[in-house]
């Protein structure tokens, strides 16, 4: 860890060295305020690089660098492991084509699994975000990432050895800041973010969310009941915590819809008339009292006779029975306020005028209103709904959950994971909201036991999940081949009715672009990975989206691709930095960037409407005059410039 800091934890606001003490906001603004809670940390400024641990997962040797340094910009390749591919065969023993069985198939060889989608990736997921960053940035905004859920380390304890309170806050914050910003980038314009975390940082957390995405992108702020007090659990200095947070964020959320979901609730006892002949006309229904049916029904003569016979238990869960099954003529009256719409307000005046009779008002929709006694009359069907296969009284989803268990769970996909593994229902009801369809991509970076990544599968979605440790082949794969094959059958399987099929690609984060020699400590780019490879690698550290669509050197009609440059720009407010990697390979004999090959370049990209500055990147040698350089022109020499930076 540097030794040297920056800066402290703190929250900054509009005005906070003020008081309230005129209604004029011209009297009390200044243009030094903050405009809206900000949080402030160690090092904001800076990034966090570290070296892991690929069995566990923790970080060694945390040390802050400059956010543009190279070690954490750099887009690494993704070496494929294997795949797996799951399809129909005939049971053995059986007649073919009578009886089938899914079967995984493992694939070696990449170029036999271009057809599939899903990807896990084992190693750093901030580097592998940088990779997947450089894969998505020319795909349609559809074909982005859909919804992206992380359940990230609680506290650095957990990632890295203790540190004093603040820069452990300091350094979680920086972790966490610069994943984000990489997931915002992944994600589509209707896309959202969920993340979860106990009491400990949530509400750092939130400040920093509104800092990345915006606050007027924060969409909702769940609570879940995780436990309950038990055992020697219960011996707390304050009240039990039992209760985690998840927080929700759109990429645009004027972009983000979401459709009401409805969730199982109790018995809803104010839905209390029945009407005993429902499919007669409306004119000629007859209402009786739920419980008093019941209680007749059962052969007494009123509800409390048949409380006291049968006892208050049984005879609620009779009329809870039968008003489920009957829904259709079971409704409740609700009172009809001033404030209503004129049509409905008429049709209250005209039930008022007819004692126990029903009215009725037509909509031009179709719809059809009922009034009875002067009261709107509002069916039990409307509340009792199909969630996942029983027929049950519903209401509408809150952001409080009590109703999603996390005892018991660790059965699910046949992993242990105590410490943090998450019901499957808790994900697929995040998915639900996040309005994730078949074919949508789900995205997690702390994939953990690939709860998330589960999920998605089983509900269609496609894919993508990233976890640093061994757990990726302890834990995630074979929990995915058990779905794959259909052998998983815990979490939502029966619910969702699924049978096993899909498939997945293993790949493990590759070499660095970078490379030290270990005795001379002389730094060199990576040439194993190929001058392509890091020619576009170099461009998207520095933030530069690769474009395809310029030739550099319109005049050559016979042009080596292998020799061909890469370009990158830059965009803001309709003008663009253009940057061009031009390096040259051990194998090379061209060693020297010419003044004509410059000024090719130069001329080529200053032609264009939004060009603003030109940086070029090369490792050759440079034959042109320093002061005949434009000064929207920029030569930087490499890797020289970005072995000093990492000195530095």
């Amino acid at each position: 860890m540097a030794k040297q800091y920056k800066g402290s934890l703190t929250l900054e606001w509009f005005n906070k060295q003020k008081a309230i003490i005129s209604l004029s906001e011209n009297d009390i603004k200044s243009s030094s305020d903050t405009p809206s809670p900000r949080i402030n940390w160690i090092n904001k400024e800076e990034a966090l690089f570290y070296d892991l641990s690929s069995e566990n997962g923790v970080g060694n040797t945390p040390y802050w660098v400059d956010r543009d340094d190279i070690r954490v910009k750099e887009s690494r390749p993704l070496s494929f492991q294997q795949a797996y591919r799951s399809s129909l065969v005939d049971k053995a023993g059986s007649i073919p084509g009578t009886s089938q069985v899914f079967k995984v198939e493992e694939i070696t060889v990449e170029e036999k699994a271009n057809d599939i989608d899903n990807m896990l990736i084992k190693g750093d997921n901030l580097l592998a975000l940088n990779s997947l960053k450089k894969i998505f940035s020319d795909k349609a905004d559809t074909d982005k990432v859909k919804c992206i859920y992380i359940d990230p380390p609680y506290n650095t304890g957990k990632a890295f050895e203790h540190y004093e309170d603040n820069l452990e806050a300091s350094t979680w914050l920086t972790m966490i800041r610069d994943r984000v910003s990489s997931l915002r980038e992944l994600l589509r314009s209707d896309g959202v973010l969920f993340i979860q975390l106990d009491e400990k940082f949530i509400f750092h957390l939130k400040l920093l969310l509104d800092d990345v995405f915006g606050k007027h992108n924060f969409v909702n702020f769940f609570t879940i009941k995780t436990s309950d007090p038990s055992g020697f659990k219960t011996v707390n200095p304050s009240p039990y915590d039992g209760a985690e947070y998840i927080l929700m964020y759109a990429k645009s959320k004027s972009e983000y819809k979401y459709e009401t979901i409805h969730v199982s609730s109790d018995h809803d006892f104010g839905y209390n008339q029945y009407i005993k002949n429902i499919d007669s006309y409306y004119t000629k229904w007859e209402v009786i009292g739920v419980n008093q049916f019941i209680a007749e029904r059962e052969g007494h003569e009123n509800t409390r006779a048949a409380k006291k016979a049968l006892g208050e238990v049984v005879f609620n869960s009779l009329v809870s029975e039968f008003a489920i099954k009957n829904a259709r003529s079971v409704f409740q009256g609700t009172a009809i306020g001033n404030d209503a719409g004129s049509d409905i307000i008429e049709l209250r005046n005209k039930s008022k005028s007819k004692a126990n009779e029903f009215v009725k008002l037509a909509r031009d929709n179709g719809a059809i209103e009922y009034a009875y006694n002067g009261r709107q009359v509002y069916f039990y069907s409307n509340k009792v709904k199909n969630i996942d296969g029983k027929i049950t009284p519903t209401k509408q989803l809150t952001n409080i959950w009590l109703d999603i268990p996390y005892n018991g769970i660790s059965a699910e996909g046949g992993v242990n994971f105590s410490e943090s593994k998450k019901p499957e229902r808790l994900i697929k009801r995040l998915l639900q909201i996040a309005n994730v369809m078949p074919g949508d991509i789900v995205m997690d970076s702390f994939s953990g036991s690939g709860t998330t990544i589960s999920v998605a599968h089983k509900m269609g979605a496609k894919w993508i999940g990233i976890e640093i440790g061994d757990h990726c082949d302890t834990l995630i794969i074979p929990r995915l081949t058990a779905i794959l094959d259909g052998s998983d059958q815990s979490g939502i399987s029966q619910e969702s009715e699924w049978k096993g099929g899909g498939s997945f690609k293993y790949y493990h984060l590759g070499q660095s672009i970078i490379s030290v020699d270990s005795e001379t400590g002389k730094g060199e780019f990576n040439w194993l990975l190929g001058k392509k490879f890091i020619q576009e690698s170099l461009l998207l550290s520095y933030d530069f989206i690769i474009q395809d669509d310029i030739n550099l050197f319109p005049s050559q009609l016979f042009q080596d691709e292998k020799d061909k440059p890469t370009l990158g720009k830059i965009s803001n407010n309709n003008k663009s930095i253009y940057g061009v990697a031009f390096l040259a390979d051990p194998k090379d004999s061209n060693l020297t960037i010419n003044n004509e090959e410059v000024k090719t370049i130069y001329s080529t990209l200053r032609k264009q409407d939004d060009f603003k500055a030109l940086v070029i990147y090369t490792n050759k040698g440079i034959d042109i005059a320093q002061d005949t350089i434009p000064e929207d022109l920029d030569i930087i020499k490499v890797p020289h410039a970005v072995f000093a930076e990492l000195e530095r």
